[in-house]
């Protein structure tokens, strides 16, 4: 691939929409109220979502980034968008699955900026070291600004056998730059049994971190190439973007929007316009799980700020008693 900066005007993207249902009971445990994952602060001061804030600053700056965020988390999101520089926030009416969530905010970007290349970060992921992702993310970007019929997902390599990760199967190169080799992508399994997840570990199948790079009008196309009752009630929102009728048509469209997954829906119906390059020497996590949060932190040497009282007695720990923050 040809090695030159051209114009690529990138947005960052940021989901931050779910309730996380899988980590509640914990949390209720551990706070005693509900807070949804990427509102909570595991380690340090900041929240998850305020770590992923910092790191799409670092890669496209303020102004060219958009979160989507539940309209009930509105009094709970408040401070935090208070106490950094959040750019544009947007309020989904209510939750109609990962498809609208994902594309009611690529709909504003598009309005603004029909030419862009977006990156897309979940908001509950933790990623060490930080410089070493965001570098393999930017030429991810540029990647998908030159082979722009394609999306890019990051895929890492496993290290056990993970059921309730999804996995890629990668294909054929497709081209190498700046050291990274992108591949198409064969196959997508999701939440595989724990024969098929071996299988695909000794096959060489990565885990689908859901951190993606493209052209706007390349998501855009997929979109109604997949479900386009979805995409017709985005297309009537961004008409009015910017207008008076803006609020009132968004509100409209979430009446009835189609319920559709962005995975399930979409990527694993057109693995053909789908490409992945493997992250290297980054350690990544989706934390949905309790002991996954507890297990990473140990690896990195950090004090956890909740106690084993806060687990159950079926959630498997192997994490020293000093670890932990004394709870009071």
């Amino acid at each position: 691939m040809v090695n030159h900066h051209s114009d690529l005007r990138l947005w960052s993207v940021i989901l931050a929409g779910g309730e996380g249902e899988r980590t509640r009971p914990f949390i209720e445990r551990w706070l005693g109220y509900h807070l949804p994952k990427q509102y909570c602060s595991f380690v340090g001061t900041r929240s998850m979502l305020q770590h992923t804030w910092d790191r799409a600053d670092r890669l496209t700056g303020t102004e060219r980034k958009v979160t989507v965020m539940a309209q009930q988390h509105h009094l709970i999101a408040r401070s935090q968008i208070e106490q950094q520089r959040a750019g544009n926030v947007i309020f989904q009416p209510h939750n109609c699955d990962t498809a609208a969530g994902v594309f009611l905010p690529l709909t504003y970007v598009r309005a603004w900026d029909p030419g862009a290349t977006v990156v897309i970060f979940p908001s509950d992921h933790f990623i060490f070291p930080e410089d070493q992702f965001l570098a393999q993310v930017r030429k991810t970007a540029y990647v998908s600004h030159w082979l722009a019929d394609r999306v890019f997902l990051l895929g890492v390599t496993p290290t056990n056998v993970e059921m309730e990760y999804g996995w890629i199967e990668p294909g054929e190169i497709l081209g190498l730059y700046e050291g990274i080799s992108v591949k198409a992508v064969k196959t997508f399994l999701e939440k595989p049994e724990h024969l098929a997840a071996l299988t695909a570990l000794a096959g060489g199948a990565l885990w689908n971190t859901m951190v993606m790079a493209g052209k706007i009008e390349t998501f855009w196309s997929l979109g109604w190439h997949c479900f386009p009752e979805v995409m017709v009630q985005f297309e009537q929102l961004g008409e009015t973007i910017g207008t008076p009728l803006e609020s009132v048509i968004l509100n409209e469209i979430y009446r009835d929007m189609p319920q559709r997954n962005f995975s399930s829906d979409l990527l694993q119906r057109v693995p053909e316009r789908v490409g992945v390059v493997e992250l290297q020497d980054v350690m990544w996590s989706d934390w949905g799980q309790p002991a996954r949060i507890a297990e990473t932190l140990r690896q990195i040497g950090k004090r956890l700020s909740f106690g084993r009282e806060h687990f159950l007695p079926s959630e498997p720990l192997d994490i020293p008693i000093e670890q932990f923050m004394e709870v009071k």
